[in-house]
């Protein structure tokens, strides 16, 4: 059964009105946000998109964030509401490796399948 265009931009949307802080992770956070970066001098903080509509194909995208981050190996992003709660987790293409502290730009995209 397939699933229409609208619909899946919908599902995208939805996430997307629920949170807009952006959070790395090194490796899958699940359900529950788990394995999310810390430490690192200037700190690892979540950073604030802006989610913009997508062209009805099922994607919505955001704006570019830098996010300080320590050494280590990055694997998923996740999106978090302002007050803390996680809303979903996501992949990256490849793992980001950063063999010093350094900042990492994520340019979130969400697409429903």
């Amino acid at each position: 059964m397939g699933v229409t265009n609208a619909t899946r931009e919908a599902a995208a949307l939805a996430v997307t009105g629920l949170g807009d802080r952006i959070s790395l992770h090194t490796a899958d956070p699940g359900t529950t946000g788990a394995s999310e970066a810390s430490g690192g001098s200037p700190a690892y903080a979540r950073q604030t998109t802006v989610w913009t509509g997508g062209a009805s194909d099922g994607s919505v995208a955001g704006s570019q964030v830098t996010i300080d981050a320590a050494a280590g190996t990055y694997t998923h992003w996740g999106v978090w509401t302002s007050g803390g709660t996680f809303v979903a987790g996501f992949a990256f293409g490849s793992s980001v490796v950063l063999g010093a502290q350094g900042q990492i730009k994520v340019t979130p995209t969400i697409t429903a399948s």
